[in-house]
């Protein structure tokens, strides 16, 4: 199933049919679905698909020259050993000849690492050679930091020789319960809730199973492909887990300020601050602004709150039950601590799916352009937007159960008083229908739902 990737497909495609020489860095986390995009991308094409592996240098120029044996079936490959990537990349680029071939370098930063200043081997081919040739070079890795850092940075030798670049982000939550076609849309929304947009991760649960003996099978148990996953991410991240880990265990329970998070870690606030720079860079945690705030930059009511919702779900269900998802007691586990939380759960994925549609596409409803989206802890607005024209746009989901409207009558009133004019009103509803799980209407003007 490929789903959702319509866009960089499409992107990656015209530049494969430009004719102009590409460098094109693609990156992103592990699973996020880089290797099937890039996959589909050369299957109709002359393409060379090569994964790295941590190995030596000579391994790599091996294994790279066998992907290209087999992709241009030239006889003239059988034994030959390159002596480095330059030749490799030149040999390349010599039988490519005028017609186009894509070659992939994936998991770029295992080579850089068996090969020292590689990408300064590759600047030099690519100012010599590569720029006047008909190749697509496609560097891919997910090192999130390594790819910033010693790739896309004003410092490394390739920059200002890529043609092109982008970071993989997960899914939308419209496009990640796309996975479950045969679950009802609330347990598609939970189970969001819980995975997140990480196409790997939806692709493990299947709607022939129910969400319990998924996450029994996937999740809690040692065996389970999901269980260790975030500390996987971690280790192949950063060099020093222990105290990320601390911060987002500390998150997680609920710490959101820098000094609450430094209190329950045990290090000062400057030190936190640090490691949640980093938590931050890689996408991990993020600080929020209230959007009524006046004066965003140098606001201290930001909050901070765990950004991926399957790293949520490990540093509150996982994490803190170790010892007895090891013992066998993942039953007990779902029973006492998970299945206590799916309301809430179901609660967060749906007020994410209220901002997604915010940001992509409540400006065909309100006929204006949104280009601020925030949260907002209501009992009935869950999110606020901002348009180019400094109108204000409340998202209102009317809770289950809840016959008064008082509460939303003073959160309406309380957002007059912030933007200094009434909002304009959206009506979020999770439908039945998987192609449709959001039923929206604007409220008309004069009237309170």
């Amino acid at each position: 199933m490929f789903v959702g990737r319509d866009h960089e497909l499409e992107v990656l495609e015209e530049l494969a049919e430009s004719g102009n020489p590409e460098l094109f860095v693609l990156y992103g986390r592990r699973r996020v679905g880089k290797t099937e995009l890039l996959q589909r991308l050369c299957e109709p094409r002359r393409a060379v698909y090569f994964l790295a592996a941590q190995v030596r240098e000579r391994d790599n120029l091996r294994a790279f020259r066998d992907a290209l044996k087999d992709a241009l079936n030239d006889p003239l490959l059988e034994g030959l050993e390159f002596p480095d990537w330059s030749t490799a990349l030149g040999f390349a680029a010599e039988r490519a000849g005028s017609e186009r071939l894509i070659l992939v370098l994936d998991e770029f930063p295992y080579l850089c690492e068996s090969t020292k200043g590689l990408p300064s081997q590759i600047q030099k081919f690519w100012d010599t050679r590569g720029k006047k040739s008909s190749l697509m070079i496609i560097l891919c890795g997910s090192q999130v930091s390594f790819m910033e850092n010693e790739v896309l940075a004003e410092r490394s030798p390739l920059f200002g020789r890529r043609t092109g670049q982008r970071r993989l982000e997960p899914l939308e939550p419209a496009e990640s319960i796309r996975f479950f076609p045969g679950w009802p849309v609330a347990m598609q929304v939970t189970a969001f809730g819980i995975l997140g947009g990480m196409p790997a991760y939806l692709r493990r649960f299947q709607d022939t199973r129910t969400l319990k003996e998924n996450l029994l099978r996937e999740v809690l148990r040692p065996e389970g492909y999901l269980f260790d996953e975030v500390q996987f991410l971690l280790r192949t991240e950063l060099s020093s887990p222990a105290t990320y880990n601390s911060i987002l265990a500390a998150v997680a329970r609920g710490a959101d300020k820098v000094g609450d998070i430094a209190l329950a870690v045990g290090v000062d606030s400057p030190t936190a601050g640090k490691y949640l720079h980093v938590l931050r860079e890689l996408r991990l945690i993020e600080r929020e602004v209230p959007i009524t705030d006046p004066n965003p930059l140098r606001s201290r009511h930001g909050r901070y709150r765990i950004a991926d919702r399957f790293v949520a779900f490990h540093f509150r269900h996982i994490q803190p039950n170790l010892s007895l998802i090891h013992a066998g007691r993942g039953e007990m586990v779902y029973r006492d601590k998970v299945e206590p939380d799916l309301e809430r759960l179901f609660d967060e994925a749906r007020q994410d799916f209220v901002l997604s549609h915010l940001r992509r596409e409540a400006a065909e409803i309100i006929g204006q352009e949104i280009v601020e989206v925030g949260r907002f802890e209501g009992q009935f607005v869950r999110a606020v937007g901002r348009t180019a024209q400094e109108q204000t746009v409340a998202a209102i989901v009317v809770p289950d159960g809840v016959r008064g409207t008082g509460p939303l009558e003073e959160e309406l009133l309380q957002l007059k008083r912030c933007f200094g004019k009434p909002p304009l009103k959206l009506v979020y509803g999770v439908t039945a229908r998987s192609d449709r799980p959001l039923d929206v209407e604007q409220v008309p003007e004069g009237e309170l739902l």
